[in-house]
């Protein structure tokens, strides 16, 4: 998911701290050592290509795996490219971003480790999966860069490792018809990320990481990365990683709908390449022969990012017979899945930002719900409705929001962000996993975002964890904007990036002496219901009370049902 400009001014900035004269290295198999940089206190080597160029003859395909020359030594002080996107500067909730430089050879990451780390140290390693709605996004956006992340775990005694992969994005990786069906080339975007997950485990040892001990974490699209990779090839493969962290998304409605295909044919029109058929070998074969910017410029002059077309989130996972052999509900219900530590959650106002601020009556509530679930009967929405009485809305005193508007934004986080980490959480259960579910209750943006809007209590939303699990607060303090972290917010960093490390390390969020947050237990261990963590806020605490007050159990049941879940189209 990726939210819209919000200012329109240029942006730039480096990351605090200073670089060292002093150059680590690593030395790989095949005798190929990498040469990064020291800066904060960290060590961090750029750009390492993971795969092969996939512009010309590759696009579309799955990927290649890169193999440097022997005994090469490859400089990786600089940042690769970003995979194909819009250039440009952006001022996002979900981070800040920098677009310079975009290429089809981009399938690249960042490892970064704390100062001194050398190859058999075994650290924990854990591997981020940007967000962005498969549209934008970089291992490059400073919000989630990993120095802060880093000196947290050491601090807390528990040190880990970063890594952080580009991976084609829109067209580039999540392109469908039958042609490229047949010859296996859907989910390039899924298997990118596969392949580089498969590259740390084979290379990070040699950079002071244990390959046994790797978690996949992401937010947003990349939430639902995540969730894809659980279930990647049905579980009839073992996962290369053993812990995944779920955050703000895990499951998507429209995987198995039209919305990537109807994507597809437009670019198609555009370029005038659909001459025989969409599905056609043909029609492949012409948008493979365009270059990279004809093919980026036809894509988002055809891109419709309205509420009414999934918010914009229209390159979805495609159900292919093979990464994905059946549709993810399917996959959850047979309890097709990997073997793997689960954590995921939401942020509490998670889609308010998202939300029609004008809505204020409950007409205004049903066609909101109803032009974003557009196949979802007038039935099903009244029913939604009637589990969501606004009188359980009252919105605080000093906002121009209205109780419409708390309850819509409410049915629409618990559709998207909510409900779907409790199918896919009772699920992995069922399969003999652990699983740790959270709801994340603090924020700082809320008055940078009511600077730029003019709307007041936004509440929590999505990213808002960003500033403390990074350990980066100080990367909002940007632009003038109103920054006024109180010492609740500073504790919440040190307690939730040591949290989020010391899952990647033990495999477990809490631990007894630790400034972690403290009694977070895995979420099916001694009721039938599930316990959920309140991360943040005046009520931080593990509590099936919390499900109670927020109603999940009924409203979910009725989301996560069989018919809803067929209107939803996952």
């Amino acid at each position: 998911m990726v939210l819209p400009r919000l200012l329109s001014s240029a942006l730039f900035f480096t990351l605090a701290g200073s670089t060292s004269a002093s150059q680590p290295s690593a030395k790989c198999h095949s005798d190929v050592t990498y040469n990064g940089l020291s800066r904060n206190g960290i060590e961090i080597f750029l750009g390492i290509k993971y795969a092969q160029d996939t512009s010309g003859p590759n696009r579309f395909k799955p990927p290649k795996p890169y193999v440097p020359i022997f005994g090469s030594k490859i400089d990786a002080t600089t940042p690769g490219s970003a995979c194909p996107q819009q250039l440009g500067q952006w001022l996002l909730p979900l981070g800040y971003e920098n677009i310079t430089q975009i290429s089809e050879d981009c399938l690249n990451l960042n490892v970064a480790r704390p100062k001194g780390t050398r190859a058999g140290a075994k650290l924990p390693v854990m591997v981020w999966i940007h967000g962005g709605s498969f549209w934008v996004g970089s291992n490059m956006e400073p919000t989630t860069a990993p120095d802060g992340i880093i000196l947290e775990s050491v601090k807390n005694g528990l040190p880990v490792i970063s890594v952080a992969i580009n991976y084609r994005l829109g067209l580039f990786g999540f392109a469908q018809s039958a042609a490229l069906h047949d010859e296996g080339s859907l989910n390039a975007g899924l298997r990118d990320q596969r392949l580089a997950i498969e590259w740390v485990r084979d290379n990070i040892a040699q950079f002071g990481g244990d390959p046994s001990r790797i978690t996949i974490h992401g937010q947003s699209s990349g939430g639902l990365a995540i969730g894809m990779q659980f279930m990647a090839y049905g579980g009839s493969k073992p996962l290369p990683f053993q812990r995944g962290i779920c955050q703000s998304q895990c499951l998507e409605p429209g995987i198995t709908g039209n919305f990537t295909l109807d994507a597809m044919r437009d670019i198609a029109n555009y370029v005038h390449c659909n001459t025989t058929s969409i599905h056609s070998a043909e029609t492949v074969s012409c948008l493979r022969g365009l270059d990279t910017q004809t093919l980026f410029n036809a894509s988002s002059e055809t891109r419709h990012a309205g509420i009414e077309n999934n918010i914009g989130d229209i390159w979805l996972p495609a159900v292919d017979g093979d990464f994905l052999p059946a549709p993810p509900s399917q996959l959850i219900r047979e309890g097709r899945l990997g073997k793997a530590t689960m954590m995921g959650g939401w942020a509490d106002g998670d889609l308010n930002f998202f939300t029609d601020f004008s809505i204020s009556s409950e007409n205004a509530a049903f066609s909101f719900i109803s032009t974003y679930g557009h196949f979802l009967p007038p039935h099903i929405v009244n029913k939604l409705l009637s589990l969501y009485p606004s009188s359980e809305f009252t919105p605080p005193p000093s906002t121009n929001l209205t109780a419409e508007f708390y309850r819509t934004a409410r049915i629409f986080r618990d559709i998207v962000m909510a409900c779907e980490p409790l199918l896919l959480g009772e699920a992995m259960h069922k399969a003999g996993n652990d699983v740790y579910l959270y709801d994340f209750n603090q924020t700082i943006l809320e008055p940078i975002l009511e600077s730029a809007t003019n709307v007041s209590n936004m509440g929590v939303i999505h990213t808002t964890e960003f500033a403390y699990i990074w350990g980066n607060l100080s990367a909002y303090d940007v632009l003038g904007n109103p920054f006024n972290p109180t010492p609740s917010d500073y504790a919440l960093q040190h307690r939730a990036s040591r949290t989020w490390s010391t899952f990647a390390s033990l495999g477990r969020p809490s631990l007894k002496g630790k400034d972690t947050v403290q009694g977070f237990k895995e979420a099916y261990s001694s009721k039938k219901k599930p316990e959920i963590f309140v991360i943040g806020g005046p009520g931080e605490g593990l509590s099936t009370r919390e499900m109670q007050r927020q109603k999940l159990n009924e409203r979910c049941a009725f989301i996560n049902s069989p018919e809803v879940i067929g209107y939803l189209q996952f």
